[in-house]
């Protein structure tokens, strides 16, 4: 992954309670967005890394809008970044990553032979989070293994970002998945990780937003409904959810900050969604919920 034009990383310290506005606001114009907790100040550093001069706009107007959301009006920081030296600080920081019983997480810059006994799923190290452990992600897949044996037939990914959860499910589940994602660069990318992981058969990449599209929704009622995005568009599209799962269906909800939990769970469950399951990693909560008695 070659980056010609010069680099640079914008940055905000912001409070738990506008981690995702901010998080979504960066993601307008950064290909690669990370954010770390800082534990004495209790803040997170929401960080992308964009070409110097490109999306200033769009980035502009993001961040005011995340600002009007969240209440909190954070100060756009930024530094000079070296493309070599940033790739290879992030190839650095993403190692090999075993998650949960059945999975490998690795770069494309690492070398030797596959873990044993495991399905490695490989990513781009420049098109991942940080260190390759996000809490979210790794909730996910461990959520994906703990519903394995009920053998759902049709799959949804929505906001597939790297599309790293619809190549699990295809290569642990031999099923079709469908991912989908508003942006065009991630349909893009995730055609290409699916190819690199030999499952572009299985995982069918399309634009779309969301529930809205017909497409999607015609291609319904889900077995298994994937979706990694952030707490307010998941309680937003609960009802949506509950109509289009199957009976019996499983949803698992991630992008949630422990303290969010509660209130994504509160939205769904007037639609039937029960809880099964919580997975926590570090400060991220994934909520697994099943539809009841066959009624949204």
């Amino acid at each position: 992954m070659k980056h010609t034009a010069a680099l640079e990383t914008v940055f905000v310290d912001v409070p738990d309670a506008a981690l995702e506005a901010y998080e979504a606001a960066l993601g307008t114009v950064c290909t690669t967005v990370g954010f770390f907790r800082d534990d004495r100040a209790e803040k997170w550093r929401v960080e992308g890394v964009k070409p110097v001069g490109v999306g200033e706009a769009d980035l502009q107007a993001a961040l005011f809008l995340a600002g009007a959301i969240s209440g909190i009006a954070a100060t756009l920081m930024r530094t000079a970044t070296a493309a070599e030296g940033w790739l290879a600080r992030t190839r650095a920081s993403f190692p090999e990553q075993s998650i949960g019983n059945r999975f490998v997480v690795r770069g494309t810059h690492l070398g030797g032979p596959a873990a044993p006994g495991r399905i490695t799923l490989v990513l781009d190290a420049g098109l991942a989070f940080g260190s390759g452990e996000h809490g979210s992600t790794r909730g996910c897949l461990r959520a994906l293994e703990f519903l394995a044996h009920r053998h759902p037939r049709r799959i949804l990914d929505m906001g597939t970002g790297s599309g790293i959860l619809a190549i699990a499910a295809a290569r642990l589940l031999r099923r079709r998945v469908l991912a989908t994602d508003i942006e065009p660069w991630s349909i893009r990318v995730s055609r290409e990780n699916a190819a690199q992981n030999a499952v572009k058969n299985l995982v069918r990449c399309r634009l779309a937003n969301g529930w809205h599209d017909p497409f999607v929704r015609a291609h319904g009622p889900y077995d298994l409904v994937l979706a990694n995005i952030l707490a307010r568009p998941l309680c937003a599209m609960a009802k949506s959810l509950a109509c289009h799962l199957a009976p019996g269906g499983a949803v698992i909800l991630s992008g949630l900050l422990a303290t969010q939990a509660r209130m994504v769970l509160a939205a769904h469950r007037p639609h039937g969604l029960l809880l099964a399951r919580v997975l926590r990693e570090g400060a991220w909560t994934t909520l697994v919920l099943v539809k009841r008695n066959g009624r949204a």
